[in-house]
This record gives C-alpha cells, structure tokens and sequence, in this order.
C-alpha cells in the first residue's frame, strides 16, 4: 500500500563527487512499509525551482534496524540539493512505487544482477532478497572508470562481484557486454541502467535464450500514472513506467 511519510535522514555519506549513499527511517517511529526489489521513491525536494518529487530507486531495506537506503545521483537541481542535505533533517517521501523484480527461478538457477552506473542502486536490495530465498546472486557492474564503481564492497558482501570499466582501471575494459560471464550459461538476468546498456544486454539475452528482466529509467515525474512522462511503447501498448513498470521483461518491450 502506497504511503506518503515523513523520514529522519541518519547519515548522508557522499560517494565522490556525483554520488551520495543515504540512509533514512521514519520520523514517526513507526515500521517500514514492505518494499520489494526494484520498486522506488518519489522525494519531495524542499528547495526553490523544484516543483515535482525526485523518483529514487530503493537500494537498500533493513527491516530489523528500519532504515531505508537510497542511492542519489546528482543529476540537476533536485538532486544536487539532496546530495547537500544532512544527519537530521526531513525528507517526505511517496513509497513504495511501481513493480518489483520477479525473484522466483528454479533451485539452484544461475542469476546474472547487471548494472552501470547508478543503475546498481536496485540490484544490491534484489541481490540480498534472492540470497535470502537460497540463490547465489552473481554481480555484473559497469562504470566509466574505477572511481566510478558504487558501493562495491556492499555488493560483494553478498555474492560474486564482477566488473568492467570503460577505460580499463578496474576489471575487464569496455563496457559489460563485453565481459566473458555473459557468454557462460545463465538462467536470468536483471539489468538497470543507461538505456543503450540495457539494450545491448537485451541483445545478448536473446541471442543466449536467457530470461531478462529491465528497470528502466524514464522520467518519472508523479509516480502515478497521471503525468504521462514515463511513456513506454510496449508491445500491449503505451504504458506508463511508474506504473506498469519500472520493471518489465524485455518480451513484453518493442527493443529490437
């Protein structure tokens, strides 16, 4: 059940110059609504010039110690002015939102988690819900360079890590098709990011006959369905992401 709610900010910790890892709890005391895999947020940003709530993706849910974790990537005045915020101050929040990952898949299978730049911030809460349920969750993460790659030592902690970058500081050079594990044998894959990206593992998912499922990243400006900002052509239709979405298997999406 969607809820609009008033969070405490717990720490703010900047990750370089773009990013910031952000750790929240209600203000009120009260639990964490159930949250799944790839659903996100709609923030509302109290700053001058920013009209519309912010949607960020749900990376992270610690339902013991109820704190929620949000990667921020700074990506205008909205976000920039949440990168700035500190220990203490308010965030009112529209959660959760939108469909989450399918995490059902036969014993045993091989799930491939695929990300690139702030596209990860999803994959880290899906990994550790699959690993709950008896998965191996195995980590594909691109970036521009080393000093790009988010919260790697959160991901590890969950399973095998592998990693491409574009100007070869770290990991495999070039971008994440170009890793050798999407060429081994898989029984899924889950993938957010830019969207020439995801694209591209689509490509390499059909060709391999493995599942896919996409967390796309369109404008999202209500998270309700009502602005129609998140248009996406699908093949049952135009649909609006917020919504029907972000996560669609790429079946259902016209992605040639």
């Amino acid at each position: 059940m969607k809820q609009v709610k008033d969070f405490v900010i717990i720490d703010n910790v900047r990750l370089g110059e773009s990013y910031c890892k952000m750790r929240l709890a209600p203000a009120d005391g009260s639990c964490l609504p159930e949250m799944l895999p790839g659903q996100f947020v709609e923030v509302a940003v109290n700053t001058p010039g920013v009209l519309l709530r912010r949607p960020i993706s749900i990376n992270d849910v610690d339902s013991d110690n109820n704190i929620l974790t949000l990667l921020v990537r700074n990506a205008g005045r909205g976000t920039s002015a949440l990168m700035d915020m500190q220990a203490g101050e308010r965030l009112n929040l529209l959660l959760p939102l939108g469909k989450s990952f399918t995490t059902d898949a036969p014993a045993g299978a091989r799930l491939l988690l695929i990300g690139g730049g702030v596209g990860v911030a999803p994959l880290l809460y899906l990994g550790k819900v699959l690993k709950s349920t008896g998965f191996e969750p195995e980590f594909l993460l691109g970036a521009r360079s080393a000093a790009d790659l988010l919260s790697l030592e959160d991901f590890k902690s969950v399973g095998t890590v592998h990693v491409c970058t574009e100007d070869g500081s770290e990991g495999v050079k070039g971008f994440v098709t170009a890793h050798p594990v999407l060429s081994e044998k898989c029984y899924r894959y889950y993938c957010c990011g830019p969207a020439p990206m995801m694209k591209a593992v689509a490509a390499v998912a059909r060709k391999n006959g493995v599942d896919c499922e996409v967390s796309l990243e369109n404008m999202m400006a209500c998270g309700l369905g009502a602005c129609l900002c998140c248009v996406e052509k699908t093949v049952k239709g135009n649909v609006c992401v917020c919504t029907e979405g972000p996560v669609f298997n790429i079946k259902q999406l016209t992605w040639n």
